[in-house]
């Protein structure tokens, strides 16, 4: 028996009852569905290996040296989303606060947009080994000499927050772990303690997994549906310790394109579908995209506007918001 197609808004009720079992474990307090869907733009404002040529990785020992085409694609994106009633959430890697000018980064801050903490180096807080933190100690291990990882990890979040404020006036609004995890901090209670010691209520620092599908291939329905069912898994809760998770929401810029070298028309498609089931479901979307790639791979700003375009056309039923609203969200729930 033939069975007649799906429509676009059955396909997206559909991958959303399907994956909505992963949301239930009975460690977290998942919150009830919000009135409407809030979606988060968020740009990491770290160097990323390969951009802006391909063989270029020297970025994974510079992080956070941020070049002008990153800052002023930043101030761009920034300016572009507030002329589309939207806000932007940027997370900054400390290091660059060492430049001559953090001008652009005021700025940003000055026209309503959020800034949080990214640690000082882009360092990896589930590490166990001082040289497992960031390619940068390997190469000059003479600058974590006599500490662990967790006293390095402790510190690189700390500076951040102490540079934010000191040199641009910024209070950090809230953490987002370099890296994005398939379980967020479920295994790193001690992390979670480490984050809520430091006067943060929330983090962003999971990554649901989902199929990629070939490299230099236009993803398959199989890829898109994937993406689509893991929003679900990008839903935010609440650690038995209290910290509130909002995870980044598939599929990451450096993910679709520089590991699988999509074309951004692939991108836009699978954005779109996975926005529209945030909207259909009243659910939460993070955008979670690099400056340091979209300057290569989205130089007029698509990926923004498209986003824009699509809370604007969903009127009262959705909203852009910053994570530390979401969060809220879920903290009172």
């Amino acid at each position: 028996m033939l069975l007649a197609p799906l429509s676009r808004r059955d396909w997206l009720r559909s991958a959303a009852a399907g994956s909505l079992s992963l949301l239930g474990s009975a460690l977290f307090a998942a919150p009830p569905k919000p009135s409407k869907a809030r979606i988060a733009i968020t740009l990491d404002l770290e160097m990323s290996a390969q951009y802006p040529k391909r063989e270029q990785t020297e970025w994974n020992y510079e992080k956070g040296n941020l070049d002008e085409a990153t800052k002023q694609y930043s101030v761009a994106a920034a300016k572009l989303a507030k002329e589309q009633g939207g806000v932007i959430h940027f997370f900054c890697v400390g290091r660059v606060l060492e430049h001559p000018s953090v001008d652009w980064l005021k700025q940003i801050a000055a026209e309503g947009h959020a800034i949080g903490n990214h640690t000082y180096d882009h360092v990896n807080v589930k590490a166990t080994k001082p040289e497992e933190t960031q390619f940068r100690f390997q190469r000059a291990p003479w600058l974590v000499e006599g500490l662990t990882a967790r006293e390095i990890i402790d510190r690189n979040i700390r500076v951040t927050t102490k540079s934010l404020k000191a040199r641009a006036g910024i209070e950090a609004n809230g953490f987002r772990t370099p890296g994005g995890f398939h379980n967020g901090l479920t295994d790193k209670p001690d992390v979670q303690q480490m984050l809520l010691d430091q006067g943060f209520s929330w983090v962003s620092s999971k990554y649901p997994s989902h199929l990629y599908g070939k490299v230099g291939e236009v993803p398959t329905a199989e890829v898109l549906e994937s993406i689509v069912k893991a929003q679900a898994d990008a839903q935010p809760f609440v650690y038995p310790s209290g910290l509130v998770e909002v995870p980044m929401s598939p599929i990451s810029d450096v993910g679709a394109f520089r590991s699988t070298r999509w074309s951004l028309d692939s991108y836009l498609k699978a954005i779109r579908l996975a926005v529209e089931w945030a909207i259909e479901n009243r659910a939460v979307f993070d955008l979670l995209v690099h400056p340091s790639c979209l300057v290569v791979e989205d130089p007029e700003f698509k990926i923004i506007r498209l986003i824009c375009d699509l809370v604007r056309a969903a009127g009262v039923r959705a909203e852009i918001v910053t994570l530390d609203r979401i969060a809220a969200g879920a903290a009172s729930a």
